[in-house]
């Protein structure tokens, strides 16, 4: 029998989110890097030969402009904060979608001497997350509560199926649903984005014009 209480427990107790404060602040080589990565993150593995980070998908993210280019081959903190985002996000979202949340991150964060740090920006992310586990294992529980209400009429065997069959359908209906809701920021986000883009080309081609007499 599939205990979903159990199971509910045992993924709430793997998710673990690495503090910023648990990040070096040294800057680390590819190699440990993805040591580093793998220490912190094999619990959220679904099997064991899972891979959490390689040096192939380091670089594809650095080619898809996910990732700043390293210095001198070493990744700082920040780099590191934003392998963590994107190991969270591919599991949802498209490398494009991913390059529209993160690219403002990069621009306006990822360099020292921003206005706002990039770690302090991830620090309450964590803090935000970590204070939903509570009440997303409730909503859970309660899917799990109204699965075991239905097909109560039918016999042991059949109930249990069905039963399960309605938690996951429940599951994947609030899943979709949140999937939608993200696809739908990321659109206005992109939208916005080309219309800021826009209207800079448009200022530029009027600067340009207004010299040309000086030529």
């Amino acid at each position: 029998m599939v205990n979903t209480e159990k199971i509910l427990n045992e993924v709430i107790k793997k998710f673990n989110i690495i503090d910023a404060v648990d990040i070096p602040s040294i800057d680390l080589y590819m190699d440990q890097v993805t040591t580093f990565m793998d220490k912190h993150l094999s619990k959220s593995k679904r099997f064991p030969d899972d891979k959490i980070l390689t040096k192939t998908m380091i670089n594809n993210y650095s080619k898809n402009d996910l990732l700043p280019p390293p210095v001198k081959k070493r990744y700082s903190k920040n780099h590191i904060i934003l392998l963590i985002l994107i190991y969270y996000y591919k599991n949802i979202l498209s490398i494009s979608d991913i390059n529209t949340i993160l690219t403002p991150l990069c621009d306006n964060y990822f360099n020292e001497n921003s206005s706002l740090s990039l770690e302090k920006i991830y620090a309450k992310s964590c803090e935000s997350e970590t204070e939903q586990i509570d009440s997303i294992r409730d909503d859970i529980l309660k899917m799990i509560e109204d699965s075991k209400k239905q097909f109560t009429e039918v016999d042991e065997q059949d109930k249990e199926y069905l039963q399960l069959y309605s938690l996951i359908t429940s599951l994947c209906f609030d899943v979709y649903i949140k999937k939608q809701m993200l696809e739908g920021i990321i659109d206005s986000m992109n939208s916005d984005m080309s219309k800021h883009t826009s209207k800079k080309k448009d200022l530029k081609k009027k600067a340009e014009k207004s010299t040309e007499h000086l030529k």
